[in-house]
């Protein structure tokens, strides 16, 4: 055993001894009853303004708080600690000529136990806002010490190992979130600025008349979107089943069966690759509004996402790395072809319907070892490998991408004044898509034949592609009313409002590589 490792054995030793001596005074280690009445930050508010004398002048009042221990300053028959709870911290002075016998109870009290609190308010020396403890009980032992960098240098004989411990590993942080969210006040603001934006989003729709709904995450085919999924076995039925990519053929079914708008916010999941951007497991906000179109949801998303930005971080405006992203209502609206075209001089409008010339443009610098699905590409999947290897990434600031060809919107309304290419957008901020958007297609024959080019595609050696849903199929006979539908991503949404550089920063468990023993 190594060094530290004997170290870490030693300190669970002695906080496996010190529960024994809290059971020795009568006092369960792992005990449950005591009931907090007030919270930290709330008292903090309560008194904020006042000064000492008027704190010392007033009736003394009670409160009752519970929480960690965060740090400790003994001196002897007095101390001070800070105790947490999910509101904040709160100062504590500890005396003995006040606890009594209680006092050498506190005294096997460590770094990160949680105790409950009886006192009253004072300012101490330095204006800090304390409570005088008049009772104070042990209510869990923790046998780990916290994360170093809360405890003041000094304080415990865990001190020097908890420093060690302090995360400063960024892939130690993910695996332990528990000690991640203890350890950085940052964190725990991002989650909690996420919660902001997912419950505004709902109070948007919600006002605006659509009904939340809840899919199956389990599908017996591979519908939704265009994406590798993963595989379970129902054992009872004897049927192979796939986890979700995406809720839309089922959310489109209940606008079919007269749900004119409805939402959900839950979870996808796609059998690809992991990175900054990409988790297995992902959670998308996916919305339906009958008698609408795509333009109609743009300015649907220039709405909602400008004030949510507003209530998340109180600004249009945020800082996202090294850019300055401005969400107020007006984003740009681009057409695919054009936005290529301003990249690639090469390229005319008119060029797009030659599949060979856009072939060429794409071949040019490109690695021999990634040419080949490309030299299969039809014209519409040309086109988005173009735009992916010139213009994606940017598009800085909050842009509207429209007129997404045929070939790569199995699910979209094609246009009106061009049948090559459908009523369809994807946001994209800081390089990324945010969105997913268009006018649904409701013509039964059409999606028949979108579907059969999937299953085409898939022959052809595709991978990311749907399966020949006959039933949707049916569903559109009977009647699909005029729709346009999108998919927002939460994740990278919440990225951008709380600086995320990874989208494991945003999704408090993300998936990871199990450690070797």
């Amino acid at each position: 055993m190594s060094d530290e490792g004997k170290k870490e054995h030693e300190l669970y030793e002695q906080r496996l001894k010190t529960a024994q001596q809290w059971k020795d005074k009568g006092t369960n280690p792992f005990g449950n009853g005591f009931r907090p009445e007030h919270l930290a930050a709330d008292i903090v508010k309560r008194f904020d303004g006042q000064d000492a004398v008027a704190i010392a002048a007033a009736p003394p009042q009670a409160f009752n708080v519970a929480g960690r221990v965060m740090s400790i300053n003994s001196f002897g028959k007095a101390a001070f600690i800070q105790v947490q709870d999910r509101s904040g911290a709160i100062q504590v002075h500890v005396k003995k000529d006040a606890l009594g016998d209680g006092y050498e109870v506190f005294k096997l009290v460590d770094l990160g136990d949680f105790v409950g609190i009886h006192g009253t308010a004072f300012r101490s020396k330095t204006g800090e806002l304390t409570l005088s403890a008049t009772q104070l009980l042990p209510l869990t032992k923790t046998l780990r010490p916290p994360p170093g960098k809360f405890a003041k240098e000094g304080n415990t004989a865990s001190q020097e190992w908890a420093d060690k411990q302090a995360l400063h590993d960024t892939e130690q942080r993910y695996r332990r979130r528990y000690l991640d969210l203890l350890a950085n006040p940052a964190v725990r603001e991002t989650f909690k600025k996420r919660t902001r934006l997912v419950q505004f989003i709902r109070r948007f729709l919600d006002e605006r008349g659509y009904l939340e709904v809840e899919t199956p995450m389990m599908h017996s085919l591979v519908s939704g979107a265009a994406a590798r999924p993963f595989q379970t076995h129902h054992n009872a039925l004897d049927i192979d089943l796939f986890m979700r990519i995406a809720p839309e053929l089922h959310l489109k079914r209940l606008v079919v069966g007269g749900f004119d708008r409805v939402y959900e916010i839950n979870r996808n999941f796609r059998n690809e690759g992991i990175s900054t951007r990409h988790n297995p497991e992902f959670t998308m906000l996916e919305f339906y509004e009958a008698y609408a179109t795509y333009e109609d949801l743009m300015t649907l998303t220039e709405q909602m996402i400008s004030q949510a930005a507003v209530a998340v971080t109180g600004s249009t405006k945020l800082k996202y790395g090294e850019h300055e992203i401005d969400f107020c209502a007006g984003w740009r609206r681009v057409p695919m072809a054009a936005s290529i075209c301003e990249k690639v001089p090469s390229l005319k409008v008119a060029d797009f319907a030659d599949a060979e010339k856009l072939r060429a443009v794409a071949l040019e610098g490109l690695p021999a070892s990634e040419q080949g699905p490309v030299k299969i590409m039809n014209a519409g999947e040309l086109m988005a490998f173009l735009f992916e290897r010139f213009v994606e990434h940017t598009l800085i600031q909050p842009t509207f991408v429209t007129e997404f060809p045929v070939e790569i919107s199995p699910l979209a309304r094609r246009s009106d004044l061009n049948p090559s290419v459908t009523d369809r957008f994807e946001l994209f901020v800081v390089g990324r898509e945010i969105a997913n958007g268009f006018s649904e297609l409701n013509d039964p024959v059409d999606q028949k034949g979108r579907f059969q080019a999937q299953v085409d595609a898939k022959a052809r050696g595709q991978q990311e592609t749907m399966d020949f849903d006959e039933d949707y199929i049916r569903a559109l006979e009977h009647g699909l009313p005029p729709t346009a539908g999108e998919g927002i991503g939460i994740d990278r949404l919440a990225m951008l409002f709380t600086d995320a550089a990874s989208i494991r920063d945003v999704i408090l468990f993300p998936l990871l590589k199990p450690q070797a023993k």
